[in-house]
């Protein structure tokens, strides 16, 4: 495995969840730089024991809603 995608989904109070879609990984950060150690910390403790894949994509989609009237 060369890469691991991560889901990131920004909480109402500003915080960050990411959530690994082909591993049992999860992890959250009250902001982006804390994110990143957190997930980089989650798979350095997830693969111990076997070669950590060469990359993380944290994959963050904004939703904003925009009212014209």
């Amino acid at each position: 495995m060369t890469e691991l995608v991560f889901d990131v989904v920004q909480e109402a109070d500003g915080g960050y969840c990411a959530e690994c879609l082909s591993e049992n990984i999860f992890t959250q950060g009250e902001t982006w730089d804390e994110l990143r150690r957190n997930v980089l910390e989650a798979v350095t403790a997830f693969f111990f024991d076997r070669p950590v894949p060469a990359q993380i994509r944290l994959h963050l989609v904004r939703d904003e809603v925009v009212l014209v009237a």
